[in-house]
């Protein structure tokens, strides 16, 4: 198995950035009229597809990961059993993220999102067993404030606090849980990143058509009409591609180091949302983004010194 090296986590996670910054810019870019469990679908679909040729090439190789004879049953079963929970999750957590960049605005819903590292946080404390000191607790008690302070459109008015808002939020605690558990997984056992990819991508995808079949939602036809058909698939490579890196990061840094590197993210949402969606940026917006980006900033150092 590869000793982990923190530099490439971190080089990995940088490249993680860029790609998050463009995914909600292409989500919005679809048809007003497509809809938003279709959509999620549908992209999933072309993630297979994406995903699909790797994972042969590595079964078929020398290196088999999880495929591997000589592997205990008990830790295939463990495994397996990790994987169908996080492709549930997974496969959620992409119709939310459908939904709620659409819905709150790809700006506001990207910096909600931003709460990723408090999520990996409390989850690798809660599930790990992992204890924070006074500093990472006055940071998280700071970056619950701004979002807050985002989610009220910057009035501190509860009643400004939209639902849109609150499903932003779901995407990054289901995100933070599934990959503290896949973690776990691609440090204690063979499995690569690219069979992660393939069998997250295949659990979200059948749990999402089967979501989408007895709700009635669009036919199979429409999923693949000339107008959605860009967008999916180049929704579906880039949220490929992201996870395929993603994991590759965690095999050398933890959840919480390599999601406050990423935490930047929405600054490139913001440039591209103005110069491709005509979108504009508010003045409590761009406040609330320091904000959150100086707290995981704060949060950087004291997770890198944690590295083992």
């Amino acid at each position: 198995m590869q000793q982990p090296k923190t530099e490439i986590g971190i080089s990995l996670a940088f490249i993680c950035l860029v790609l998050l910054g463009a995914m909600p810019i292409i989500s919005n870019s679809r048809p007003e009229s497509s809809d938003a469990l279709g959509f999620a679908f549908s992209l999933s679909l072309w993630q297979l597809f994406f995903a699909l040729p790797l994972f042969l090439r590595e079964s078929c190789s020398a290196d088999k990961g999880i495929f591997d004879r000589r592997i205990d049953r008990r830790l295939l079963r463990r495994v397996a059993i990790v994987n169908l929970a996080t492709g549930i999750m997974f496969g959620l957590a992409t119709w939310c993220y459908v939904l709620a960049m659409k819905r709150a605005g790809a700006i506001n819903a990207a910096i909600a999102i931003q709460a990723y590292p408090l999520f990996a946080i409390l989850t690798e404390m809660l599930l790990l067993r992992k204890l924070k000191n006074r500093r990472e607790w006055t940071v998280t008690g700071v970056l619950i404030t701004a979002l807050y302070f985002l989610g009220t459109h910057g009035t501190w008015r509860l009643s400004g606090l939209t639902p849109w808002f609150l499903l932003a939020l779901c995407v990054p605690l289901l995100w933070s849980i599934a990959h503290v558990l896949i973690r776990e997984e691609l440090t204690n056992s063979p499995i690569t990143p690219a069979q992660v990819t393939f069998f997250r991508v295949l659990l979200a995808t059948i749990f999402l058509g089967a979501i989408q079949l007895p709700a009635g939602k669009p036919e199979l036809t429409s999923l693949f009409a000339r107008e959605l058909l860009p967008h999916a698939i180049l929704m579906g490579f880039f949220y490929y591609l992201e996870l395929l890196v993603w994991f590759h990061a965690m095999r050398h840094i933890s959840v919480s180091l390599a999601s406050s590197i990423t935490a930047p993210w929405p600054a490139v949402t913001m440039l591209l949302a103005v110069v491709f969606l005509g979108d504009g940026i508010e003045t409590y917006q761009i406040v609330t983004f320091m904000i959150v980006a100086g707290c995981i900033c704060c949060l950087l150092p004291a997770n890198a010194g944690k590295q083992s």
